[in-house]
């Protein structure tokens, strides 16, 4: 057993050595499955609340509610980011003690995080649903929803931070296989709490948090039971400050940038909110229907954070870089494809989450008028999941939240006001996501073919 173990963690590690393109598929395609199913997972909420229950539960689950899970929790996966980069990087140089250090530290530091990110939630949810300006008859089933959401924080965070640890050694297929289970359990769960006890919202939230359960569960389970350098021991989790402190020098501006994009969106769900519940649905819905164009882009942004980590940790700067190219090509061909299905198909797909035709005639309108702009993100979402990779955050982090997060809400008061409509605020998407996309591309260029050997 001993020697099989020295034989895996001897072998060679395709990240570093493969073909490029290959290797790129390979890690990608999991992710991709496994944030497909993770949408599934969030979409089969919508779609059993709006077809059985209502527009006023789809507008609950599918509006402020899901701006507010965005914001608290995007904040953590932003910090699990930091570890997943700090753990490639050793994992790339095979440096067993920090990474041992890294990962036992992280999952210390989830615990802590997830008892005051669970309880800000549950405190803050009602305050903020009334600041976003939501509709009064959305309020009590959104607050519903909010309070046992964030009662089982404690879940989400564990299955992101261990995924992400998972993902950062190469392992893309485990947490594709726990996101595949958890997504059909989530279907059956709202389909017995909703459709047949008649459950309402309550049934779909209980839904979600049983799931979520059985997905850190399982994970943590793949990480204690790991033949290799980055295998969990529950002895030796415990703070080291240096290890903390590189998880958070990565880990933090990404959680930052993440807060800033949700305070953004959470800006525009208070514009959108203003229209009626017709456009607060639509608009969620949109929310559920979009997410497939950037699990696209998010799987191969997180890949391209993988390989270049890896890559960069090792010494091998020039494959590094030539990954970056590979995987722009890989997921613009990708995005075109995408964003031009779900234009095409827009009526149908409005259909399968609710019957009432105002929202679905707003909701088409809102995809034929936004959606074709999308194919701009992914400049900015792969160029940033590189840079990170390298351990460049901080400047990275500014082009985001300066040029995606602050001229949208520039946009928002200096124009929407003056120019009220949710075209005036669709609007707001493509002119930042046109400036950011410039600045990413004259940074990267600057200064990222400059790393040559690591100081």
């Amino acid at each position: 057993m001993k020697e099989n173990k020295n034989q895996k963690n001897t072998a060679v590690n395709q990240i570093t050595e493969g073909v490029i393109w290959k290797q790129l598929l390979f890690f990608f395609f999991p992710i991709l499955f496994g944030t497909l199913f993770q949408q599934i997972y969030n979409t089969a909420d919508t779609v059993v609340v709006g077809r059985f229950v209502g527009k006023e539960a789809l507008a609950a689950v599918g509006g402020s509610s899901s701006m507010i899970v965005n914001l608290i929790v995007g904040f953590f996966v932003g910090l699990c980011s930091g570890a997943s980069v700090v753990i490639s990087q050793f994992y790339g140089a095979k440096d067993h003690k920090n990474l041992k250090k890294a990962l036992h530290t992280s999952m210390i530091f989830c615990l802590a995080a997830s008892i005051i990110v669970g309880t800000a939630g549950f405190i803050l949810a009602e305050p903020i649903l009334h600041l976003m300006k939501t509709p009064a008859e959305v309020i009590p089933d959104s607050v519903l929803y909010l309070h046992i959401y964030f009662a089982g924080t404690f879940f989400n965070l564990v299955y992101n931070m261990v995924s992400s640890i998972l993902r950062a050694v190469g392992d893309s297929k485990r947490p594709l296989y726990v996101l595949i289970i958890t997504c059909l359990l989530n279907i059956l769960l709202d389909v017995v709490f909703v459709v047949i006890f008649h459950m309402g919202v309550l049934g779909v939230a209980l839904a979600t948090v049983s799931c979520q359960a059985v997905s850190a569960i399982l994970v943590t389970w793949f990480l204690m039971r790991a033949e290799d350098i980055y295998r969990l021991d529950f002895h030796e989790i415990r703070f080291d400050l240096r290890s903390l402190g590189a998880v958070l020098r990565i880990g933090l501006p990404a959680g930052l940038e993440s807060v800033m994009y949700n305070i953004a969106n959470l800006t525009i769900q208070i514009f959108v909110n203003e229209l009626g519940t017709d456009t607060v649905a639509a608009w969620g819905t949109l929310g559920k229907i979009d997410a497939v164009f950037w699990m696209v882009c998010n799987a191969f942004a997180i890949s391209i954070t993988t390989f270049v980590g890896q890559n960069y940790g090792a010494g091998k700067y020039h494959r590094m870089r030539k990954s970056v190219r590979v995987c722009m090509a890989m997921a613009y061909i990708t995005a075109f494809i995408v964003s031009g299905a779900i234009v095409l198909f827009a009526g149908p797909i409005y259909r399968l989450f609710t019957t009432d035709q105002t929202v679905v005639k707003i909701g088409v309108h809102m995809i034929r008028f936004l959606i074709p702009s999308y194919a701009l993100y992914v400049v900015i979402g792969i160029l940033s999941g590189a840079l990170r990779g390298a351990g460049r955050v901080l400047i990275p982090m500014i082009l985001t939240c300066g040029g995606v997060c602050m001229i949208r809400i520039i946009w928002l008061f200096a124009f929407v006001k003056s120019h009220p409509g949710i075209n005036s605020i669709m609007l707001s998407y493509p002119v930042s996501w046109v400036i950011t996309a410039v600045l990413f591309v004259i940074y990267y260029f600057r200064r990222f073919p400059g790393i040559q050997k690591k100081k």
